[in-house]
């Protein structure tokens, strides 16, 4: 038992630390000894969760100024644990100080004091958005191991409230650069507006993220309980505000006929392929060698101004208005999330493949 805060078997992760502590960070144990590193390689994937960088984000300020501790030298990984650390520069602890007699809707203020008998209240402690830290820099690590294989991710934003993208006007470079990680400048436009409302009328918005893992061979996952499609949405339903999850098609597999949702093989110049992917990937829990379609949703942020209806600790009732810093939307910072908490999974299904054939001991040790 490694109680909830490690991540994986082979590459492993555990994150640490409060949103309000003096850092958080991650211990990454298992990353192969010679991959080139350098805390700009992990940088631009904190960057892109960081708060304060629009108006529909949080405005606590924070650098997230990723150190590294161990496992470097000479800008090369060495086999051993790497350490990495952020700290907290911008904690206003003060906000938080009355929600700790009573428990806000929609967190886990009371969910924790019944596991533990009492809670860090300070921006939820562990229940935060910020614990992503350490689970994003540990991702960008995976991602570089990955994009040296072959293998690459790309989450965006594909839904705000009722506003979608429109697949035929995707722009990649659009998902760094849209306040909303919308890949579609015209839908990232009306979902601003859309949360303009939101926040005029003291309140928050869901919305939903889709990933693509490009590259990934056939024959990574396992066939009964570490399937990929499982692992991955462990993975993913980890994140603080994922409520579900979607393989290919998702729900839509329940009204279809399988004439309808079967992918059919064929014979290409590269092997044999499907003609469609309706599985988003995996068949029998095992990669297809197509790439891996994934769909997110993420809850509305319950940190919201509008009053609300809660209890104190002692089943008093009250009403509530939330104070402190926090985004309207939580789906354009859950971004980078995804693609970390994808990586982290794939890359460590990877390494287990390698015990798959006697073929691949060969190739290793003779």
């Amino acid at each position: 038992m490694t109680a909830g805060s490690t991540f994986g078997n082979l590459f492993r992760i555990t994150t640490w630390g409060e949103s309000h502590g003096e850092a958080l960070g991650v211990v990454i144990d298992g990353c192969p000894a010679g991959l080139s590193l350098n805390t700009s390689d992990i940088q631009v994937y904190l960057d892109r969760r960081k708060p304060g960088q629009s108006r529909y984000t949080t405005p606590r300020k924070e650098s997230d100024e990723v150190q590294i501790l161990s496992g470097i030298f000479e800008g090369r990984t060495t086999g051993t644990p790497i350490s990495l650390l952020v700290f907290n520069t911008s904690q206003r602890s003060a906000d938080y100080s009355e929600i700790a007699s009573y428990y806000r809707p929609g967190h886990a203020d009371y969910t924790f004091d019944q596991k533990y008998g009492f809670r860090d209240y300070r921006g939820g402690g562990r229940s935060s958005g910020r614990e992503t830290i350490g689970r994003v820099a540990a991702g960008a690590v995976a991602c570089k191991i990955l994009a040296e294989l072959g293998v690459n991710i790309t989450a965006y934003t594909y839904s705000i409230g009722p506003v979608t993208i429109d697949e035929s006007r995707f722009s990649k470079d659009a998902i760094l650069t849209t306040p909303t990680a919308m890949p579609d400048t015209e839908a990232s436009a009306r979902a601003e507006q859309y949360l303009s409302a939101c926040m005029a009328e003291h309140d928050s918005s869901g919305g939903t993220i889709k990933c693509r893992i490009s590259g990934l061979p056939a024959g990574i996952g396992e066939p009964v309980f570490g399937k990929l499609d499982a692992v991955l949405s462990e993975a993913l339903m980890s994140i603080g505000a994922v409520k579900a999850v979607e393989i290919g098609d998702g729900i839509r597999v329940s009204t279809a006929r399988g004439s309808e949702n079967n992918d059919e093989f064929l014979s290409a110049a590269h092997g044999i392929q499907k003609a469609s992917n309706h599985a988003g990937g995996i068949l029998g829990g095992i990669s297809d060698g197509s790439d891996v379609l994934l769909t997110v949703h993420i809850k509305p942020t319950p940190s919201i101004f509008r009053e609300q209806h809660t209890v104190r600790q002692d089943g008093t009732p009250l009403c509530v208005s939330i104070k402190g810093r926090h985004d309207p939307i939580i789906v354009p910072r859950a971004v980078v999330v995804v693609e970390s908490m994808c990586a982290l999974s794939v890359l460590d299904l990877m390494l287990a493949n390698l015990s798959a054939k006697m073929d691949y001991l060969h190739l290793i040790y003779q």
